[in-house]
């Protein structure tokens, strides 16, 4: 029998998920194409994979709603988080059938901060981050 996700659960995906959208497009419009989102590997999920400029970018993307408790976006990318992320980029570099070639490696993290109806409050991008 399949369950719905509980309320609190989906509204925590749909919000993430528009941050990753945001994210993304932003990205884009720096020139960077976007090769995959949500990039399962054996150890986890990557949030978004970019290339462009000679550069392969592995992005972790943090949301929050404006006025909300959670603090600022980017407090949230610990040390954990960071030795996580660069695990799930050093796999999925060894599995990807298709990968880009690239010069460079690079780990960005972006912050992203939404409204109620998830309108763009403000997007800080951190080229670089660890």
């Amino acid at each position: 029998m399949k369950t719905e996700p509980r309320p609190a659960v989906a509204a925590r995906s749909a919000l993430a998920l528009r941050g990753e959208t945001l994210a993304s497009e932003h990205l884009e419009r720096c020139g960077f194409r976007i090769v995959e989102r949500n990039a399962r590997t054996r150890f986890g999920e990557i949030d978004v994979i970019a290339h462009g400029h000679d550069t392969i970018v592995f992005v972790e993307v943090k949301t929050r709603r404006a006025g909300g408790s959670a603090g600022e976006p980017l407090e949230a990318i610990d040390h954990r988080k960071v030795r996580q992320v660069r695990k799930l980029a050093a796999s999925w570099l060894a599995e990807a059938p298709n990968r880009p070639s690239a010069g460079d490696i690079r780990f960005d993290a972006i912050g992203v901060t939404v409204d109620g109806r998830g309108g763009l409050v403000s997007l800080d991008h951190l080229e670089g981050a660890f």
